[in-house]
Formats: structure tokens, sequence, C-alpha cells
């Protein structure tokens, strides 16, 4: 796919030339609609958070108020005793929709792409999936650090002291301990009142493998009839739907996870647990536009993604920090 840049010329001639050219309009309704579908379709975080909030917005910087159910006092009652009202105090966050990407490709006639199916299913396939790991990427990197400061590190749990692992000291995983680790997280959840519902786990392949090797034979971890060993698939454990992601944070060793320079530390990921109350998600394709090519014939398409994320929930989310 050739890169557009300022006075750049795209080529005439290439894979996907359609000519002669087609006569029609180009929809952009079409192709922000596709996007949508594939993106949420793909992208793991989406899957985890909730979107509640999807369609109260229209743009880059929009402010969505979101009302959290206040906690009610609970009183002891004696017969003929005055009773006593509480005006519930408002407790609410915002969702700010401050993030956007965008992607832009060059054709020769977009109305001719438009007209093939195939190739208009390639771009928006390419496009969605290119959008979500940087959406994934981009969520899972900055959410992980808001959950609650009793859920994570080497004595998490409000009332169970689990190591979830450090920074400084990664937890160790392998066969024989990957199942704890999760069920860990499970408990710590349920030290907070967690609901057992929603709740999801997103792990990398290399925790995957472990499950593999691990005694998950046995097939109530799983809720499943089968061993994961014979059928190879992950649906749940304890409670925990589970997805397998590339796009986890992840630090070389004397890095942080952004790259940077973090002295003293070990190569290690996260993986992340929680509720989908803990994660709250608003994103759309919110521009579709072609315009002519001023070095060339035909057009340029280009779409505009915005979206915000928050962590509305700290006690809904866990992670734990492993070597490797």
């Amino acid at each position: 796919m050739t890169t557009i840049t300022a006075g750049a010329v795209i080529p005439v001639s290439g894979p996907h030339d359609t000519t002669p050219a087609a006569s029609g309009t180009f929809i952009p309704t079409i192709w922000s609609g596709k996007l949508n579908v594939k993106f949420y379709a793909a992208t793991t975080f989406g899957d985890i958070s909730n979107t509640n909030w999807q369609g109260e917005i229209s743009g880059m910087g929009d402010k969505v108020i979101i009302n959290n159910v206040p906690t009610i006092t609970i009183s002891e009652y004696t017969v003929g005793m005055n009773l006593s009202y509480e005006v519930p105090t408002p407790n609410v966050i915002e969702l700010v929709i401050d993030k956007a990407f965008y992607f832009g490709v060059g054709v020769n006639d977009v109305i001719e792409y438009q007209a093939k199916p195939e190739l208009m299913g390639m771009f928006t396939d390419d496009a969605s999936n290119q959008m979500k790991i940087k959406v994934d990427t981009e969520c899972f990197l900055n959410t992980f650090t808001s959950a609650s400061a009793s859920n994570i590190g080497a004595t998490a749990g409000l009332v169970s002291d689990f190591n979830l692992g450090t920074d400084a000291a990664p937890l160790a995983l392998a066969a024989n301990n990957v199942l704890a680790t999760i069920t860990a997280m499970s408990t710590i959840l349920d030290e907070q009142n967690v609901p057992e519902t929603d709740r999801w786990l997103v792990i990398t392949p290399a925790e995957r493998n472990l499950l593999m090797q691990s005694n998950l034979a046995q097939a109530q971890f799983m809720g499943d009839s089968q061993s994961i060993v014979r059928n190879g698939r992950i649906g749940g454990i304890d409670r925990f739907t589970v997805y397998v992601s590339n796009l986890l944070p992840k630090a070389a060793a004397d890095q942080n996870y952004t790259g940077g320079t973090d002295s003293g530390k070990v190569k290690r990921h996260i993986m992340m647990a929680g509720h989908k109350s803990a994660l709250t998600f608003a994103g759309q394709i919110n521009k579709m536009e072609n315009l002519p090519n001023p070095s060339d014939f035909g057009k340029l398409v280009r779409g505009l993604m915005v979206y915000g994320r928050k962590v509305a929930k700290p006690e809904a989310l866990t992670y734990a920090v492993v070597s490797g």
C-alpha cells in the first residue's frame, strides 16, 4: 500500500489498478459502517469493557457524564423509632473523548474499488485490524496501572496476601503455578465484592502455553465438558472469560513499558483480570472522507476514529507482573 506524503505522486500502475474509471458517488457511511463492525469484531479491549455510552459521542473533546450508583446507608430499625432519611451524594465520573487515530489511502478510482466487494473488504479488514492494534495497545498500557492498590503487588488482596509480582520482582510463572495465580486473581476480586458474572481475564500466548501444560485436565475449571488438552480451546477459568492477546504491556530488560530506560528491571509483561464495570470505552469512526488527489488522477480516502477510555471501578481491576 502506497504511503501518501505531501507532494508525492501516486503511481498509476499497481496491483490494484481499476481502469477504466467508474462513475457514481463515494458513500462514506458504507465504509464507516464496515470499519466499525470489523473493528469491534476484532478488538479485545472493546469486549472486556462496558460500552454503555457508545452512542453519546459525536467528536473529539466530547464528555460523557457517567452517574455511579451511590451507596445507601442501611440502619437498624426498632418499633416506634423516628426514621431518618439521607440524600444520596451525586457520584459522577467523566469519560473524555480525547484519543484519536486516522488512516489515509490513495486509490486510482474510489468508486471502482467500492464496486468490488473483495477489494473494499480487503481495505476495511486491514484498516480495522491496524486500528485495533493501535487502540488496544494504547488502552491496555494506560489502564492497568489504575487498578486498586489493594489488588496488586506482592501482598495483593483485601484479606489475603497473594504475590502477583512487581516490576522489581516479577512473578515467575510455570505450568505448576499458573492456574493458582489465576485463581488468586479471582479471589482478589471476590474480596472486593466484585460480581461473578462478566469477569474477564487477558493473558498472553505464553500463559496459554503454560495452561496447556498444566493440570487443566480438570475440566470443571474450564467450564467445559472436555479438557483443554483435548480440544485446545480456552473458554473460562474460575468465572473468567479468557482472552489471549499479544498487545498486553510488556517491557524488555532495563526498560519500562513505553520503551524508556528503567535501570535494574528485568524482562516482564502484564496479565490483566477484572469485571466489565471496571473499564468503560466509547469510540466510533467519526470521519470518513474522500477528496481529489492533488498530484494524480483518483481519490484520497481518509478516516478518523475518536475514542475515550477510563477506569471506572479500580476495585474491579487487577493485574499480575510476570517475568519473560
